[in-house]
Formats: C-alpha cells, structure tokens, sequence
C-alpha cells in the first residue's frame, strides 16, 4: 500500500501501534543508553550497554529497565503521528507538479517533520531522562562519603529530595512523572518542560533530514516495478537500516540533548549554561569520543522503532481497524 493513500486517523493508528510495540521491546536499551550518556568520565559507573542491563536488574529489578517508560508509552503515539503525518504533509505539497521528489525536497520535508515533533519530543524526554538517570545517581551516592547538599546541580526540589539529604542513599526514591511534570509547572512554568528544547530541535530536525530521504531511496531499491510496493521485509530493513544511520550521525547532539535536560546531578557533575557550554566542557573535559556515548544502545533503540512503523504501514493495520470499526466515520 503506498503512502499516499493512507488517511490521517490511519496513520495515527500505524504510527501510535508501531511505537507502543517498539518502544515495549527496546525501552531497557534506551535507559541503558541515557546512562551511559550521562556518565563523566572518571565517574564510570557501568562500562557498557550490557554492564548497565545486568547491574540495573541487580540493584533495581527487572521493572528497573522500564523507568520512565509509561511517559514514553502516553506520549509516542502523537509524537509518532506527528512525524509521519508531518513529512507526508510536507512532501505532497512540495511535489506539485507531479513528478517525484528530488532529495533536496526530501530533505526539506523531513526538516519540517523533525520540527512539528519537538512540541511533544520535548516534555517527554524531559520527563523519561529523570526517571531513566535515577537509578545511575543512587548508585554513584553510594559511598561511605557526606555529600554536601549545596554542591549538587539541580533546579528541581522534588527530584532532590530522593538525594540530597546528605546521606548515603541506598535506593532511589520513586517519583512520578506526574510529580515532576507538577513540580517542573509550579517552579519554572510551562518552559520548565521545554528546557533542552534547542538541543532536542538540533537532534531531530536532522535525524529526519537523514531518515526519511535514506529510507525512502532504500525502500525504492526494493519495489519489483513501479507500480507496486516493495515487500514488507524489505520495508522493514530500509526503516531499520534508515533509522540506525540517521541515529548514529545525530549521537553527539542527543549527547548534549540528554546532558542539558538532567536536572539531578551528584556533587562533582558539571552543570551546563545552554548548547555551546555543554559541547566546550564535554571537549574540554571527556574529549569528542564522549559525543558517541550510547550510540550503539541508540541505533538498536531507533532501528526497530521505525522498522516497525514501515511494516504498520505496509500490513495496513490502521486500515482494517478503520474499516471494522466506528472508527471509520472518521475516514
């Protein structure tokens, strides 16, 4: 089935299964991957994406991986939604004519895709980092040290009070995303959640300028004509191939995306003054290899994500829920 003739609900439908589905499967990776990134160096508390899985179960148990993940599950089927229906508003009103899309209009249409999304991306991440670095901070507060309760950096009150007593912490404290969303609003307003938002801006307007392009270039390799669509594997390997390219090349700007938006530090983690202090101290102080911290935990995180979001649309699970349900008055 071609794109151009999927309808909006369908796609809200595709868009929101394929990312409840991914995510469910590859949410312990994205934790392992915000923990790697926010670790300094000299302060290595898991050595890579495997150490982080097998120490997070020990420390926190098997529901310890999925931190944060009710946010991502409330929030990726409008972010997904957005995307998809985005870069296809955009690409049918950049081909008038007709005729097919050159790259540079595909780049251009995945440019306004990646920044309709941020309006969601934003708060979510936002959200998911606090709940995913929680278990990485108690375990570096475990130490037979007094921690002095001025010298952590952090605007958030409630985050702080799970660590900042003083004390050894021996586990951390449940917070709800519901808890921080509220206290984030009642300190900072409405822009508290939106903090990060230029670095998440500088990661996914050019990841879908990489994505969407490479994907729809692979997936065209694969049609046996023009007139028909490729098959559904081959779908799924160009959504796969396109998303972990288009994750890796982006790595160093979610690096300093993740960095900027962890509110809750220990006492000896630099604090950052906005998108050029962040990359100066990360140069200056863990050198560019710092930049691709958890981009292997990222590229297995967004390939199955947007593979699976290529079969939805190929096997038109949207479709047939539409066509067997009430939901379809809204076609």
């Amino acid at each position: 089935m071609s794109q151009q003739q999927i309808s909006l609900p369908a796609k809200l439908i595709n868009g929101g299964i394929a990312g409840i589905v991914g995510v469910t499967c590859v949410f312990p990776i994205d934790l392992a991957k915000t923990r790697l990134q926010n670790q300094r160096a000299g302060q290595q508390v898991y050595k890579s994406m495997m150490d982080c899985l097998v120490k997070t179960v020990r420390t926190e148990g098997y529901f310890g991986m999925y931190r944060g993940a009710a946010v991502n599950l409330t929030l990726v089927t409008p972010e997904k939604a957005i995307k998809l229906a985005a870069n296809d508003f955009f690409r049918h009103h950049l081909s008038n004519d007709g005729k097919g899309l050159t790259v540079f209009k595909e780049m251009m249409a995945g440019c306004g895709a990646g920044l309709s999304q941020v309006i969601v991306t934003t708060p979510m991440e936002m959200l998911k980092i606090q709940l995913q670095d929680a278990g990485r901070i108690a375990t570096q507060q475990q130490k037979p040290v007094m921690m002095a309760p001025t010298k952590l950096g952090t605007t958030n009150t409630l985050l702080s009070r799970s660590f900042n007593s003083g004390t050894v912490v021996t586990a951390p404290r449940a917070v709800s995303a519901t808890q921080i969303a509220k206290e984030l609003l009642q300190t900072q307003g409405i822009q508290g959640l939106y903090k990060g938002l230029g670095a998440t801006i500088m990661r996914d307007v050019p990841f879908s300028i990489v994505y969407f392009p490479l994907f729809a270039n692979l997936n065209r390799l694969g049609k046996p004509s023009a007139e028909k669509s490729s098959p559904f594997y081959w779908a799924f390997m160009s959504g796969c191939a396109a998303g972990s390219c288009a994750a890796v090349a982006v790595n160093p700007c979610d690096v300093v995306k993740t960095r900027l938006q962890s509110l809750n530090k220990v006492t000896s983690e630099e604090s950052y003054n906005g998108v050029m202090d962040c990359i100066r101290k990360i140069l200056r102080n863990e050198g560019p290899s710092a930049f691709l911290k958890g981009a292997g935990c990222r590229a297995l995180v967004i390939a199955p994500l947007f593979g699976i979001a290529q079969v939805m649309y190929f096997v038109g699970v949207g479709e047939y829920i539409l066509d067997n349900s009430p939901l379809r008055l809204l076609d």
